[in-house]
């Protein structure tokens, strides 16, 4: 299955813009700003759960932009895209259909740990999302640029909590009113742009930042700590004036694997496709960058920037002297340009051209586009609920770089989740919370409101302690029914098709585990068989796909009756059976683990009482983050086993003081206090 042909994008604009022209509802269940990653998938998200939705966006034209690497997914990041498009978001299926080059990252590892990623074409990647919002029911598009936040004052039920109201355009032409405002303002909030020692108002070349009225009343009426991060992007090479015969070639794979579990190919043909190249920088490169860093302001600047995407300036001067790869990348079937990732640079135009000039495939090449920096505000996320939701301002929710998140795949995720829960408090239905023993976003999002940031946040698989069930192949089964019956942001389709793949995995499996047979007679059938000869216990099919050398087609071709209607999941029922044994250790591992953590830690709990035996450090941690559950404090910085050890008894004994105090006030009867810190309670692992 795969989208059909998208309409041209001359049909979206003309319609959003009419759209936008002739709005007239002046209130909104939820209102997303920004068309970015977040942005999009935000506002698709808050529709389908039912949410009368608007997504502001500067230009109509640029929703869906890839600002940066035209690219999709990786280690880590490949399993998010899975997450999101389990729960029916958009950059999975947007990936099919763009894809130039699809291969999977870590093949030689096991497939927990697999990197689904695509190559995209730009314009193609574009024009499917703003299709796909143009035909969501419920969601609506302007063009314009938000000032400002309408705040309500904290009342008496809630002192000290704020509410948003809506939002004021720029230069208050008008005010939309919403119970619920989605901020995905990527690099845009108080954004700059440096090229050399030159520097500008922007959060992306040619689109100016967001009005200082927002990140003014984020700081000073909202009171939130407000930090400042650094990004940069690589200029842009025009390909035929590179000699692509001293890189090495990269070839996509022979078959390319989609990103959405709807889709059984992908748009891009295999033969279509098209390679990746690879070189590397030299000693000129590194004299490059020496020489020019006297006239690069950006990377003077003490702001954070990515430890997992540094600029060619932050490599040369950490790693002196080392060979840093560089990857020739295309930016659409029709482009004539590259993208050279590893050279993301701010020095000046002159100087970026002498620097590429140093590689040997790029000795005559020439610069279409130079490279940039942008240095912009995000608000420190621990200030966020697991709901991502501003823990001091009802109806506030931030998503994707604002959280001190880079890429695509962080934001799309955050967007997917905030979209989900703005629409359910603006329904007044319950926020809810992803756990990070079921997901990846879930992990994404514990990290960011439980630990903080002090850099650019980036996904990786060993941030996830439960990875082996967290993989890429089953994010459907972990997500997708959970999103349907519990969240309401999954279709009936998709949720149909989900149903539809458990009950079948679950039939082979049974039909798998039926074939018990001794380790002699599966030599008979199986003559290349590795099995022990002294192994004569029985050994069931399952078993067997747990062998390096057995496939799920080789035993359909020997039990053809009872497993040819299986035949489309072999892969899957083969990574079923290799991690069985795993994954039934981490359930155990995951229920222990949630019996303790899922503990809820009250918002008002006085961490500075002297009832609870605290150092002066740990009280002002937990309470500047007010972590939701205890899980959520032993993931935070500082905090010792023994402090959660005290906290775990101080929150019981409190639960009972309360239960009592309730309880005499209906019997009159006094009970001794307990011990504060029994004897007998263990140190959560």
């Amino acid at each position: 299955m795969l989208a059909k042909r998208l309409p041209p994008i001359q049909r979206f604009l003309v319609l959003g813009s009419r759209h936008a022209s002739h709005l007239a509802r002046q209130q909104y269940d939820v209102i997303v700003v920004g068309g970015g990653h977040a942005g999009t998938e935000a506002a698709a998200a808050a529709a389908r759960v039912g949410a009368e939705t608007l997504l502001v966006t500067q230009k109509i034209q640029t929703i869906g932009a890839l600002s940066c690497n035209p690219s999709l997914g990786g280690i880590g990041k490949g399993q998010l895209v899975k997450e999101v498009d389990a729960l029916d978001g958009l950059c999975g299926l947007a990936g099919d259909w763009a894809g130039i080059h699809f291969s999977i990252l870590n093949r030689r590892k096991g497939p927990a740990v697999w990197g689904p990623r695509a190559q995209l074409d730009r314009q193609r990647y574009r024009e499917f999302i703003q299709a796909q919002l143009l035909s969501t029911p419920r969601l609506s598009v302007v063009e314009g640029s938000v000032e400002d936040l309408l705040v309500s004052e904290p009342n008496s039920e809630q002192p000290g909590q704020h509410r948003i109201t809506g939002i004021r355009l720029a230069n208050g032409s008008r005010l939309i009113s919403a119970r619920s405002v989605v901020l995905t303002t990527g690099t845009f909030l108080s954004g700059s742009l440096f090229m050399g020692q030159t520097t500008s108002p922007g959060g992306r070349i040619g689109d100016a930042p967001s009005g200082p009225g927002l990140s003014s009343t984020l700081k000073e009426r909202l009171g939130l700590r407000i930090g400042r991060l650094r990004t940069g992007t690589p200029p842009r090479i025009v390909k035929d004036s590179v000699d692509l015969s001293q890189a090495t070639i990269h070839p996509p794979d022979s078959k390319p694997t989609p990103f959405s579990f709807l889709n059984t190919h992908t748009h891009c043909k295999p033969e279509e496709q098209l390679p990746c190249y690879l070189t590397f920088t030299t000693p000129g490169v590194d004299r490059v960058v020496r020489e020019s860093l006297h006239l690069n302001c950006h990377i003077q600047q003490d702001t954070k920037g990515p430890r997992y995407c540094p600029s060619i300036e932050s490599r040369v001067l950490r790693f002196p002297g080392r060979r840093h790869q560089v990857w020739l990348e295309p930016e659409g079937l029709t482009s004539d340009l590259l993208y050279p990732q590893g050279l993301s640079m701010t020095m000046p135009p002159e100087m970026q051209l002498r620097l590429i000039r140093e590689i040997p495939a790029m000795h005559g090449a020439e610069i279409h586009t130079p490279g940039y920096g942008v240095q912009y505000d995000f608000v420190c996320p621990t200030q966020l609920s697991p709901a991502l939701q501003v823990k001091s301002t009802q109806g506030l929710f931030l998503a994707g770089q604002i959280n001190g998140t880079t890429g695509y795949e962080e934001a799309a995720a955050q967007g997917l989740w905030a979209g989900v829960n703005a629409a359910r408090l603006a329904l007044s239905l319950p926020t809810l919370s992803l756990s990070r023993t079921e997901s990846y976003i879930g992990v994404l999002i514990d990290d960011l409101v439980s630990r903080g940031v002090t850099e650019p946040y980036r996904m990786f698989t060993s941030r996830a302690e439960f990875r082996t069930s967290l993989r890429p192949d089953n994010a459907d089964l972990r997500l997708t029914l959970k999103g349907f019956e519990e969240v309401g942001c999954v279709s009936p389709l998709r949720y149909q098709e989900a149903v539809r793949v458990r009950d079948t995995l679950q039939d082979a499996l049974a039909a798998l585990q039926a074939l018990a047979l001794s380790g002699p007679k599966w030599r008979e059938i199986l003559p290349n068989l590795s099995v022990s000869e002294a192994k004569t216990t029985t050994i069931t099919g399952v078993d067997l796909l747990q062998y390096k050398d057995v496939t799920f087609d080789m035993l359909a071709s020997v039990f053809p009756e009872c497993l040819s209607p299986y035949m489309e999941f072999g892969q899957r029922l083969k990574i079923e059976a290799v991690y069985q044994p795993h994954c039934d250790l981490q359930k155990k591992e995951v229920e222990r683990i949630q019996r303790e953590e899922s503990m809820t830690l009250p918002q008002d709990l006085d961490y500075f009482s002297p009832r609870v035996p605290l150092s002066q450090e740990v009280r002002e941690i937990l309470d500047r983050v007010r972590p939701s559950t205890l899980g959520a404090a032993t993931r935070l910085q500082g905090i010792t086993p023994a402090a959660i050890v005290h906290l775990l008894n101080y929150v019981r004994h409190s639960e009972q003081r309360e239960r009592r105090f309730h309880r005499n006030k209906t019997d009159k009867k006094e009970e001794p206090e307990e011990e504060l810190c029994p004897n007998n309670v263990s140190l959560p692992q």
